[in-house]
């Protein structure tokens, strides 16, 4: 049988690998996710070869380029296929899918692999995915989860997808809870290239047939995105609405940012950025709540006076089925709650 040297992105799934051979830097942006870095040049290495094109010649750059890209294809078949048998199939990338991964595929085709080679390189790959985020979105079915801050949207979805629903958690994949105390803690968030490339590769993975929960979102997510196709088919899509008490609210995002809790002068920091929407007088009550520590009347001050009039506003302006929405009213926001939840939404969907 033969295997096709060239490939496209439609092709993905058929191979055993995806190996992507450009630096770690151009890696860390963004890749094919899924793919492992198994760079022929590392960020120093092409920072030398160029040196050595511009300032002595080409000839000289190509001799010691390849000198060094053999040393790093060698030391990656050493270290990382030394154990794969004779049928692996790995696909092979790198910027323009020229001469990097042309020269891994050929060491690797020459020892008796199956390797191909990604037409096009990563520059098509995000052609390719740009293209998609357009069209993919209009084919799946989404149930939105709405909720006030601190109704456990998050949760839910989790819980969600533990009893076997479709999920797509913009959050989790963006690295943020989407509000101006969102940033998790030593978690930054991708690039947004990088954030292109997850919600792609989730929405691909889709049963068409079978509802997708989503959480509502506002078009960023912390410093990323939304999809613009994708935020359009949310915004049109049925609703689910979340209604707990106050008093669960609080306790419950008590509970969930303890690391701001714990960083006084970063939630100050981050509350004094509301100065030009709330007011000095405002701004001056929640500092003296922090000084002193009273985190729930902070909390409940922070729902009742900004997130809840802000997210009743967006929600109501942006999402048009939100009125006709199914209310779920759970009177506690723990997990045993949120699997009962869960599990009332899937039995309503399979009905």
């Amino acid at each position: 049988m033969k295997f096709p040297d060239l490939v496209s992105v439609a092709q993905l799934a058929e191979f055993d690998e995806i190996i992507d051979v450009r630096s770690p830097s151009e890696f860390a942006e963004d890749h094919v996710p899924g793919a492992i870095n198994c760079p022929v040049l590392d960020d120093a290495e092409r920072a030398a070869i160029g040196t050595i094109y511009k300032q002595i010649s080409p000839f000289d750059a190509k001799k010691r380029g390849a000198a060094l890209v053999a040393k790093n294809i060698a030391r990656h078949i050493e270290e990382k296929f030394a154990a794969q048998g004779k049928g692996w199939r790995p696909l092979v990338y790198c910027w323009r899918g020229g001469k990097r991964s042309g020269a891994m595929v050929h060491i690797l085709s020459e020892i008796g692999w199956h390797a191909a080679r990604l037409d096009g390189g990563y520059r098509a790959y995000r052609r390719e995915i740009l293209a998609q985020l357009e069209q993919l979105p209009q084919n799946v079915r989404y149930r939105v989860v709405c909720g006030a801050t601190g109704s456990a949207k998050s949760r839910l979805l989790q819980a969600l997808a533990a009893a076997g629903a479709q999920v797509l958690d913009l959050e989790e994949l963006a690295s943020h809870r989407g509000s101006v105390l969102g940033n998790l803690p030593a978690q930054p968030q991708p690039s947004q290239k990088m954030f292109d490339s997850l919600v792609w590769d989730a929405l691909r993975r889709f049963d068409p047939a079978t509802t997708v929960y989503v959480e509502a979102e506002s078009r960023k997510i912390g410093q990323l995105q939304v999809p613009e196709a994708l935020l359009a088919r949310m915004r049109e899509s049925p609703c689910v609405l979340i209604e707990a008490p106050l008093a669960e609210r609080v306790a419950f995002l008590v509970d969930e940012y303890v690391h701001f809790l714990g960083n006084p002068r970063e939630l100050k920091a981050r509350l004094c950025g509301l100065t030009a929407l709330q007011g000095k007088e405002t701004i001056a009550r929640w500092m003296q709540q922090v000084e002193e520590q009273r985190w729930n009347e902070l909390v409940a001050d922070l729902l009742v006076n900004h997130y809840d009039p802000a997210y009743r506003r967006a929600t109501l302006k942006n999402f048009a089925h939100l009125a006709e929405a199914r209310a779920l009213r759970p009177s506690r926001l723990d997990p045993a709650s949120l699997e009962r939840m869960a599990a009332q939404l899937i039995a309503e969907a399979q009905a």
